[in-house]
């Protein structure tokens, strides 16, 4: 069991406030998810020239002090160009015009155990172990920014409780996803994908899921697309959230056994696993307030 809990706002003027609505929303979802929370934000939208790498340092000795300014000049050093980083306490946001895998394959080699969290021109991307209120302010998440962002909490059940197992999950740039539910077939998923040269990070059956659907985004697909090629090919119980750089998508299994409630008004949609996460948003009286069907499609862009 876990929670997910997902926000898009329709008004420039909402933006500022996007961090402050949400938070409320997260701690909601605690009794569902207590072990783990995380949050990914998509807001500011870097040049093409450049690329947002999200890094967590918490899984190296000593990672809380881990640092930062030296990494972006040991790069620099490295590499050339011009990098910049926006320290978190164990998590930062790494700016740089350098080529994206390059920078990567460097981090790798250089710090085996730092954790890549995402990669993209809009999304940043904070999660970690502990209850969604320690998580959400250890990074502040009150103070997030941006036209759309998805959020879960976790109650582990297939895998260990760790950050890296932590939601959302990311592949490619500007994708992630988030779970309530379980895969029966992650591992087949997996063979199928591997001999495309798609390399998996965790035995979290999430991860499956969205490196299956980011692949298909990859090879050409709408995400309308991806999504109906992801009922043919992930099999078992599941409602999912996904972010991309101009989107929210939600879909549930064909037996719709995971929870979903969708509020939406003329100044946001907002996606929660229970409606008590969606009481305190602004006009929620006066909002269509619906249960998505099974197997359906459900795609919100930023206007």
């Amino acid at each position: 069991m876990c929670g997910i809990v997902g926000l898009l706002v329709k008004k420039t003027a909402l933006q500022a406030q996007l961090g402050k609505l949400m938070v409320p929303m997260l701690l909601g979802m605690t009794e569902r998810g207590p072990d783990s929370a995380g949050m990914a934000v998509f807001g500011d939208v870097v040049d093409a020239t450049q690329r947002k790498i999200s890094l967590y340092s918490g899984l190296m000795e000593h990672g809380d002090h881990f640092d930062w300014a030296g990494l972006a000049d040991a790069l620099t050093d490295a590499m050339g160009g011009k990098s910049s980083v926006q320290p978190s306490g164990n998590h930062a946001v790494l700016t740089t015009g350098l080529d994206p895998a390059a920078v990567r394959h460097w981090l790798k080699e250089r710090h085996p155990k730092l954790h890549i969290l995402s990669t993209g021109r809009a999304i940043d991307l904070y999660k970690d172990i502990g209850t969604p209120a320690q998580v959400a302010s250890r990074y502040n998440f009150s103070s997030l920014t941006g036209t759309h962002l998805v959020g879960h909490t976790r109650m582990a059940t297939e895998s260990a409780v760790t950050p890296d197992r932590a939601h959302p999950f990311t592949a490619g740039e500007d994708f992630c996803l988030v779970h309530n539910g379980s895969l029966s077939n992650p591992y087949g998923v997996r063979r199928m994908l591997e001999p495309h040269g798609i390399h998996f990070d965790t035995d979290n059956d999430t991860e499956a899921a969205c490196r299956f659907l980011e692949w298909r985004l990859r090879e050409g697909d709408s995400l309308k697309a991806a999504l109906q090629k992801g009922f043919e090919a992930l099999d078992g119980f599941y409602t999912f959230l996904m972010g991309t750089s101009t989107e929210l998508a939600l879909i549930r299994d064909p037996f719709a056994c995971k929870p979903a409630v969708v509020a939406e008004t003329d100044d946001y949609v907002a996606i929660a696993s229970e409606f008590r996460s969606l009481a305190h948003l602004p006009g929620i009286k006066n909002a269509k307030v619906f249960e998505p069907a099974p197997e359906e499609m459900y795609v919100w862009s930023v206007q």
